[in-house]
């Protein structure tokens, strides 16, 4: 059975077939040759998707929409200016700020490159850096989004490896923050190498004027993070609670939502979340089928029997789902993956909140890096650049990316820290 679905959905996916239809097939055809029926593969397509968890990707979908139609972008981007602006590259610099502060809203790498990203580079390109640069700018960033929380990724893990979302989100912050770093330090090589400008310094007055105009905005995180914290609401209620302060903030703080552009704003929500739901819904068969073969298990026993250093063992995951990160959907990875895993770290030792971020950040990583980088196409649309041209100019801000990784994995404090301290 395990056989029949890893080399029918290797050559479906191969001829080029969707990858969630290549799951589901492969799943079907696995069946036919088991002692379950087929019907199986539906059933478990059905319930896969039935999560109460779940329920907040299309709430953290919308809240991105509502934020991007309702001029609370624009201003973190105007805030994030005025802070780092006057450092060489300044434009750029405010284009990673920028994505620290919209992650603690979205949760969605997608909602950064497509609403925040648009803003971003039209102002970049208006002061005379280099839209290849500026677009490779905005992708890299905007892998920050599912990191720092909330974070959509991270709810699909904890569902599946039965962690707590508090922690997973909690352990995103330090490893956020550091991509952001890494990324503004390259940024400023890069900018003094090519003599990119930067902005004048804002005048104190006027940063705090910025500050109080972004402030409400600046809030929600905090809202988010300190509501689950305090056992007010759980993850899902907390991208309702993000959806209606968003419309709040758009439609009467800022007054910039209109009612024509909600039912557009309904549908690409309903759009995006069909695209997401039928890949984790194909992926949960194929997944539910591991678990029977005892796939986990037996990879744990073959591991196991090469080596028990749980530095090597990483260091092979972190290299394997750099890979599939390349090749294949972020959530698909994360439902096929993750219970033939959990056995081996199980046994290895290994904290699932940890590993649980670290796949994330790997992952997030593939969301650049080609042939199947879904920020370079979502930027590709948006500049009309071809993705062979955002390639080149994207390759750099893996080096720092890649860096933070490896620091994450081996010391486990980086990401354990602050969940450790909140929720021991």
């Amino acid at each position: 059975m395990l056989a029949i679905l890893v080399v029918a959905f290797i050559f479906l996916a191969l001829i080029g077939m969707p990858i969630a239809i290549a799951l589901g097939i492969s799943s079907t055809l696995a069946l036919v040759f088991s002692p379950y029926p087929p019907v199986a593969a539906v059933q478990k397509m059905l319930t896969g998707i039935d999560s109460y968890t779940l329920l907040a990707i299309p709430l953290f979908v919308l809240a991105g929409q509502l934020m991007n139609v309702g001029g609370v972008t624009r201003r973190i981007f105007n805030f994030a200016q005025a802070l780092v602006g006057h450092i060489p590259g300044g434009l750029a610099h405010a284009n990673i700020v920028a994505s620290i502060i919209f992650a603690g809203m979205s949760g969605s790498a997608v909602a950064d490159s497509a609403g925040l990203g648009l803003v971003e580079m039209e102002a970049m390109t208006s002061h005379g850096y280099d839209e290849r640069f500026s677009a490779a700018v905005t992708a890299a960033s905007s892998v920050i989004g599912p990191i720092i929380p909330p974070s959509i990724p991270m709810l699909l893990y904890a569902s599946i490896a039965e962690v707590s979302v508090g922690k997973l989100f909690l352990g995103g912050i330090i490893p956020g923050l550091m991509m952001g770093i890494s990324m503004m330090l390259l940024v400023y090589v890069i900018a003094l190498k090519r003599g990119y400008p930067k902005e004048e310094r804002v005048r104190l007055r006027q940063l705090l004027s910025i500050f109080l105009d972004t402030m409400p905005a600046l809030l929600s995180p905090i809202i988010i993070i300190g509501g689950m914290l305090t056992g007010v609401f759980t993850a899902t209620e907390a991208a309702a609670v993000t959806v209606g302060y968003a419309f709040v903030l758009s439609a009467f703080v800022y007054r910039e939502l209109k009612m024509k552009d909600i039912p557009g704003m309904l549908l690409d929500t309903i759009s995006s979340t069909a695209v997401v739901t039928f890949i984790l819904s194909s992926a949960s068969a194929a997944g539910w089928i591991l678990v029977r073969s005892r796939a986990g298990q037996t990879m744990a026993d073959f591991v196991l029997s090469l080596t028990t250093n749980p530095y090597v063992v990483l260091l092979l995951l972190n290299v394997l789902l750099l890979l599939l990160g390349c090749v294949m959907e972020l959530g698909a990875i994360v439902i096929l993956t993750v219970p033939v895993l959990i056995p081996l770290l199980q046994n290895l030792g290994i904290d699932l909140v940890h590993f649980g971020v670290v796949m994330i950040v790997n992952l997030m990583i593939g969301f650049i890096t080609p042939p199947f980088g879904m920020s370079l196409f979502v930027l590709s649309g948006i500049t009309g650049l071809k993705v062979e041209d955002l390639v080149k100019d994207t390759m750099p801000f893996i080096i720092p990316l890649v860096i933070t990784l490896l620091l994450i994995t081996y010391i486990p404090s980086l990401v354990m820290a602050i969940p450790n301290w909140v929720m021991p």
